[in-house]
């Protein structure tokens, strides 16, 4: 048996709640930039992107020479929330390239370093600030699995492993979950106005711009703003989760920017910190900011290699446009490739949607296509995954530093992938 072939140990030892090792069935030992390598030396190339984790690839070489000199001279690695130079350049850089130019005043806050503590966080807050503890989510929203953020996630596979009831939440239909030609937050506004309706007034909505584990559902710019526009009217606080679609993968560092509305507060997580190193934040407008010293903490919320790594990747790539410019042309041809692959196959039904970086093929005609193209393609070199309520979308989600010719390539095993499902 090869070494990547080698599973044993992880089928004897490790839980069976693993996940994606069932999907990419081998041992990976190196990546660089959108290329993984396997322990027999076999290279891969990367659709997932570590599920958005690696927004700039795998081992940015920038990043990665920045961390050695900060460990050569040692430099302090675990900082609990006390001030450290690492977190001070960071927090400087983050005023300077996001803060800033985007006319935003928000607090910062380090949680725990997972995307559901900064959820949890964000919850916990809202509640605190406006003394009431109704939450309004969407369908299809993933916001964590913790159990705050697993109350206002949907999927029911992960609500049901809590083992207990999710309370204080009221799901709501997300953008186009009727159809087009339905505005949902009609039934939003109702609800809010009829004292019949059940529907506590909210201490917060959560929302995703662009749900990704729900499908890559992109949330329209009329239908953003009018959401801003009725939290703000009732004193409702809008909670914006860009821990997947934020740090550059729609095309802008926020996902909620198309739409020119200002967030009371918003997570961000996964490629905050530039090279994979945990790491999470929690905006807050400063009246939204009620914390008392110490009532929300968390060991690891002061990840000073992340903090390094965090702050190069702003310098070195949110200082001028030429980064999203770079983006911008890369999703186009991404979306010309998929719109080309749906009209190849006008019988499969096939939807592309997304933006920026972050595209869903959605295969609803045949909601097993999507896992058997993802399958398929995985024996031909490529990761990808899937998303949405019946795994039926096939998930675009590369490194947004991928060159034009690997995005090619991956797209064409894609095709042949696809060829590949409809010949069986």
């Amino acid at each position: 048996m090869s070494d990547a072939a080698n599973l044993d140990v992880f089928d004897r030892r490790e839980s069976e709640v693993r996940g994606y090792v069932r999907a990419f069935p081998t041992v990976f030992d190196r990546a660089s930039g959108s290329t993984l390598v396997d322990a027999d030396g076999r290279e891969y190339l990367d659709f997932f992107a570590g599920a958005g984790v690696l927004n700039y690839g795998h081992n940015n070489p920038v990043f990665t020479r920045a961390l050695i000199e900060y460990l050569e001279r040692d430099g302090i690695i675990h900082g609990l929330d006390m001030a450290t130079s690492a977190k001070r350049a960071f927090i400087e850089a983050f005023e300077q390239y996001v803060l800033a130019p985007r006319g935003l005043d928000h607090k910062l806050q380090f949680t725990g370093p997972t995307g559901a503590n900064a959820v949890e966080a964000a919850l916990k807050v809202a509640r605190q600030a406006t003394g009431r503890t109704n939450v309004v989510a969407f369908t299809n929203g993933f916001h964590g699995l913790s159990v705050g953020a697993l109350a206002a996630t949907g999927n029911s596979t992960y609500r049901e492993a809590a083992g207990m009831p999710l309370d204080n939440v009221t799901r709501l239909p997300f953008d186009g979950y009727l159809g087009a030609e339905i505005d949902t937050l009609d039934l939003f506004e109702k609800m809010l106005d009829d004292p019949g309706s059940g529907l506590d007034l909210p201490a917060a909505v959560i929302v995703e711009a662009v749900q990704g584990e729900g499908g890559i559902n992109v949330a329209t710019v009329p239908w953003l703003q009018r959401l801003r526009a009725l939290t703000a009217d009732r004193g409702i606080l809008l909670i914006l989760d860009e821990i997947q679609a934020g740090v550059g993968r729609t095309g802008t560092f926020f996902a909620f920017e198309a739409a020119g509305i200002v967030p009371d507060i918003v997570t961000v997580s996964k490629s905050i910190s530039g090279s994979g190193l945990p790491m999470s934040l929690v905006l807050l407008r400063p009246e939204v900011d009620v914390w008392k010293p110490g009532a929300h903490t968390g060991t690891f919320r002061g990840n000073n290699l992340a903090f390094v790594s965090a702050r190069v990747a702003l310098e070195t790539y949110w200082a001028d446009a030429a980064f999203t410019d770079g983006v911008a042309a890369k999703s186009a041809l991404l979306r010309t490739e998929l719109d080309a692959i749906a009209a190849e196959h006008p019988e499969l039904g096939l939807a592309p949607r997304g933006r920026g970086l972050m595209y869903g093929l959605a295969c609803d005609g045949d909601r097993t296509l999507a896992g058997r193209i993802s399958k398929e393609a995985f024996t031909r070199g490529l990761v990808i995954e899937t998303s949405g309520a019946f795994d039926e979308v096939l998930k675009f989600l590369p490194a947004l530093t991928i060159t034009e010719d690997e995005l090619r390539a991956g797209l064409a095993i894609v095709r042949e992938s696809l060829d590949a499902v409809l010949a069986a």
